[in-house]
Parts: C-alpha cells; sequence; structure tokens
C-alpha cells in the first residue's frame, strides 16, 4: 500500500475520533507515524503536534460554532498547561527512542482505561480549582513529551472536577488541547529532524476532514459505544508498542 494511501487512511480515522469524542484520538498519530510511515519517534511526536494542532483547532471551531465550549473554564485550564507543554516539548527531543516508545505506550493503555470507565454523570458538588490546574499542568506536560492532545484526560477532569456536562466538556477539551499543542509545537521549532511533510500535509488533511465526520457521526452513535470500540483499539496497540520495545 502506497505512502500516501496510509497517511490519508490513519488521518481519517484519527479525525473521526478527534470530532466525536473531543480528544483520544491523537493517541494513535504518533504509532502511525512510527510504524505505517516510517518515523523515527521523535519525528513522530512533532509531527503528530502538528496534525493534533491543525485538527483540534478545525474541531473546536465546529464545536464552538455550535455553542459547546464553555470559554470561561476552558481558558484557565489550558493555560495552566502551557509552561509545562512549553517545557517537555523542549526536553522531548533528549529522551532516547526506546523511552520514548515505552512512554507512548503507557499513555495509550492509560487513555483506553480511562475511555472503559464509566463517565461521571453529574457534576461535583464543588469545583477545585487547585486540582483542576494540577490536571492542566499534568495533560499539558504529557502533550509536550509525547506529541498527543490528552483529550481522554482533559473531559474526565473538565466533567469531574469543573462540572461540565459531556457534550460541553467534549468541546472545551479541544480548546485545551489546541493551546497545549500549540506551545509544545512552538518548544520543537527547529528541532523535529525529518518531518517528511509530503506525508504530513496529506495526513493532517485527511484527519481534518475526518473531524468533521466524527461530529456528525458523534449524533448518531452514543459516545459510550464510540468509547468503547476506541478503547480496545488504544489497549492492542499499547501491547503492540511495549512488545516491541521488549523484543
Amino acid at each position: 500500500m502506497s505512502t500516501l494511501i496510509l497517511a490519508l487512511a490513519a488521518g481519517a480515522v484519527i479525525g473521526l475520533a478527534l470530532g466525536a469524542l473531543g480528544g483520544g484520538g491523537s493517541v494513535l498519530a504518533v504509532p502511525a507515524l512510527i510504524y505505517l510511515l516510517g518515523f523515527s519517534p521523535a519525528s513522530a511526536t512533532t509531527a503528530g503536534l502538528i496534525i493534533v494542532t491543525a485538527t483540534s483547532a478545525t474541531a473546536l471551531y465546529a464545536h464552538a460554532r455550535d455553542g459547546n465550549v464553555a470559554w470561561r473554564t476552558g481558558i484557565p485550564f489550558a493555560v495552566a498547561g502551557v509552561l509545562p507543554a512549553f517545557l517537555a516539548g523542549a526536553a522531548a527531543g533528549h529522551l532516547p527512542a526506546a523511552a520514548l516508545t515505552t512512554a507512548f505506550a503507557a499513555v495509550a493503555a492509560l487513555a483506553a482505561l480511562r475511555m472503559l470507565r464509566p463517565a461521571a454523570s453529574e457534576p461535583p458538588d464543588r469545583i477545585r480549582p487547585a486540582r483542576a490546574a494540577g490536571a492542566g499542568a499534568g495533560l499539558g506536560a504529557v502533550t509536550g513529551f509525547l506529541g498527543v492532545g490528552g483529550g481522554f484526560l482533559a473531559v474526565p477532569t473538565l466533567v469531574g472536577v469543573l462540572g461540565l456536562r459531556m457534550k460541553p466538556a467534549a468541546g472545551t477539551s479541544l480548546l485545551v488541547i489546541t493551546v497545549n499543542s500549540l506551545a509544545a509545537l512552538t518548544a520543537r521549532t527547529g528541532t523535529g529532524g525529518d518531518l517528511r511533510w509530503e506525508v504530513i500535509a496529506p495526513f493532517t488533511g485527511a484527519a481534518i476532514l475526518g473531524a468533521w465526520d466524527g461530529k456528525r457521526l458523534a449524533s448518531k452513535i452514543t459516545v459510550q459505544a464510540l468509547q468503547r470500540i476506541f478503547a480496545f483499539v488504544l489497549l492492542g496497540v499499547a501491547a503492540f508498542m511495549l512488545a516491541d520495545v521488549i523484543v
């Protein structure tokens, strides 16, 4: 199968997940870039940030147009992650490939387990600003190190800690992902290695188009069903990456 077709197919799947779930799809971008398209782990995480930033910003526009973004809640949460994202993004280029791959496998597994857990159905009795700031900072660090958006962490926090309902939480998580990804990408400017734009450009374009379709898909299939399907895919990816490091 040609590189272009692989890039288009992988981008479409990731965009669908991001648009439907408000996060999680970006976790597949880096493994796809490494194992399907031949990127090194360092280059894949930088390319992943480019793809995630463009796709999340596009999906954010669609959700904001429908009034599903809680700006006053999301902006402080996103700002808490900017500095950690920048610092982690600058440090990630110095990590060995095996360490990056292992860390990514762990994050993919965590994302899957998060998706399999029942979502909070009611907002919390009390908003906890300190916990929210800590979660925002941790999310920024994950984004910077591994080139993923971290929506699988943002959505549960926005629901369980900041009191948003699921639909606005999904939209607001895209705001957080976009801001953190931009900060991490700024730190990596000039350090991405061989980024191969002839692959990144079609990958990103397919992901953006997929994000629009994902938003429509979410209106036809329950979020819980989509999460379960995607969670099992992520568990398989995590196991494969970990086995690759060990063997």
